[in-house]
This record gives C-alpha cells, structure tokens and sequence, in this order.
C-alpha cells in the first residue's frame, strides 16, 4: 500500500494544542520530506508553522465564511482543491467530523485522533483516581500519521530555533550581561495561574540578582497586571501587546530559559526549543501536556491526592482547604532556576 503523499491536518484550536501540532510537523518534515501538508487552522496560528518546510496553511474562518454546516461544505470544497489523499484530523471535535465525513464521502482515506477520554476521566475523577502517566498529547497527534502507514518516530527533544530579535525589542536585549527569562503567568482558566502575589516575589528576586524579565500574555487585564510589575520591578519588561505572534516567538527563542502556567506559553517555548518551567495547579503533567521537549522534572508542583481535578484547568481543585496552585511557593521556582543556573 502507498503512502499519501498530501495529507491535509486539521487542528482548529486552542494556541497550545496548535504550537504542540506544529513540533509535530516539524519532525514529521524531517523524517517524511516529500510529503505535502496542508495545515487547516485559525489564521492567527499561522505563525507557529513559518520555516516548516513543504507546508502550505489554509484558514478556517469559523465565525464567518466556514461557520455553520454550509460554511463547512464551503470548506471542504475549498480543500478539495488540493487533491488530497488523507485527512489526519488532530482535533476530533464536531467541525472537523464534519469535514471528515465529507471528505470520506469522496473516498479520501481519514484518520482521526484518539483523545483517550476514558482514561483521562479516570485520573481526573473525584474518588478513586487513577493516577498514571497517560500518553503524550503530541504521540497521539504521532499516532494519527501512523495509522495512515507511516513509521513516524518523535524524538522528544528540544531543537534551537533561535530567530532575529525583533527591532523594537532591541532594549529588552541590549545588556548582554544579565541572563533572559521569559514569564507567562496567566492562563484561560484561574485555576492554573500561580498567585499574583507569589508571582511577583518571583520577579522581584529575579530582577534584582541578575535576570531580565520579559512578560507574556494577552488581553487588556493582563497587559495591566504586567504593566503594574514593570513599573515597580527594574529590568522587567511587558510585551504583552506589543508584538505579533511571530514576534513573540523571535523573543522566546532568544530567551535563556522561560517559566509558565501549564498554558501556551510552554507549548510555544518547546516550538522555539526554549527549556521551561511550568507551574501545575488543578491540572496534571499525568494528563500528557507537558511541552514537547521538556523534562518532567522541570515541571513544578506539589503532588496531593485530589489532583488532577480536570484536564483543562476549568475545575476548582481543592487540596486541604487550598487551591492546589497555592501549594507551589516563590521559593520552589526560584530554587529550580538557580538550579538550572
């Protein structure tokens, strides 16, 4: 049997679970040169898939042209066009269903993901968990190209891809002598962000023994809270705001180490090859959401037996009348990086 030779994937949302795609591809590049991909994703992640070689990205505009069943039957016939041999369907939610049941209709070979929902609702559930180490979300994504009969093999491990930093960005990197850490403190859900008050002792002590910091996020609330800790913390600087995507991942790559939530921010360092650590509250690493790259042991967090609450993080996770991201303290984050030196 041969092997397709354009595959179209499709994986709509969220920015993690696509920066976690997109170090997928890139090995899959490696490895598999000649095959054609033809990315369907939000154009905003576009970025995550600049310098992939023998990639081409195709928009899904779900709130407007592609919304609704008929939307999708415009899109499907939109991809048509490139006469694709194979769907590998990342995300597996009701749009790309559709689109696959489409494509299969036209006698396209589709495969899709195997979120391992069972599993996860076992290590998530409030009594009686089952608390193991599931798959990798990215050897999931892996799993869908073998099945359309690739021997695919990922290496897991961390590939510079130091970028030019960006012209405005020049200040934030002119002191040659003080080490960049990159800071994304916030998260979709409130119970994966680390306490704003731990927080900044963290900066504070950073800062003042030989760091630089840059902060990343988005959305006005939080291009305040950054503001406010540039103003009383030296050398922090907020970027929030400031920069296109690609631009943010120019900065990351040139950062020396990066900290986040259990959010983006990790998955868009593993795509630059940056080291990070993350900060784990009501989620779990168990859950297979660690970066792409990244050691376990770089992963902060206090073990209890209530967590993981959820998946997601939209769960309270209550650990001896505590938020379980309360449990992580200023002093274990700063111990790590001095650690790692």
């Amino acid at each position: 049997m041969s092997l397709p030779q354009r595959i179209i994937v499709t994986r709509f949302s969220a920015m993690g679970d696509v920066a976690m795609v997109a170090s997928v591809l890139k090995e899959f590049r490696i490895q598999y040169p000649d095959v054609e991909i033809i990315m369907v994703s939000r154009q905003f992640f576009a970025p995550f898939f600049d310098g992939i070689k023998n990639i081409r990205f195709h928009a899904i505009e779900p709130k407007t042209i592609h919304k609704g069943f008929f939307g999708l039957v415009k899109l499907k016939t939109e991809l048509a066009r490139y006469g694709a041999d194979a769907i590998a369907d990342l995300h597996f939610n009701l749009r790309s269903r559709v689109i696959d049941l489409l494509f299969s209709l036209s006698g396209v070979k589709v495969k899709q993901l195997d979120k391992g929902r069972e599993e996860k609702k076992a290590l998530t559930r409030e009594n009686n968990k089952i608390k193991v180490p599931l798959k990798l979300t990215v050897e999931r994504y892996a799993d869908v190209f073998r099945a359309l009969g690739f021997k695919f093999e990922l290496s897991n491990k961390l590939a510079s891809n130091l970028q030019d930093v960006p012209k405005a960005a020049f200040s934030m990197f002119a002191n040659f002598d003080r080490k960049k850490i990159g800071i994304a403190p916030f998260a979709q859900h409130r119970y994966k962000i680390f306490p704003q008050t731990k927080m900044e002792n963290v900066i504070d002590e950073l800062t003042h023994n030989g760091y630089d910091v840059l902060l990343f996020g988005g959305g006005e609330q939080e291009f305040q809270i950054a503001q406010n800790w540039t103003e009383r913390f030296p050398n922090t600087y907020n970027t929030i705001g400031k920069f296109s995507l690609r631009e943010e991942l120019d900065l990351i790559s040139n950062l020396d180490l990066m900290i986040s939530m259990d959010s983006s921010g990790l998955h868009m360092a593993s795509l630059m090859g940056v080291r990070c650590l993350s900060l784990w509250g009501a989620t779990h690493p168990y859950a297979g959401f660690t970066g792409y790259g990244q050691r376990l042991t770089d992963c902060i967090q206090v073990e209890h037996p209530n967590r993981p609450s959820s998946v997601y993080g939209n769960k309270p996770c209550n650990c001896d009348g505590i938020e379980a991201i309360d449990l992580i303290t200023p002093e274990m984050v700063i111990e790590k990086i001095r650690a790692i030196g």
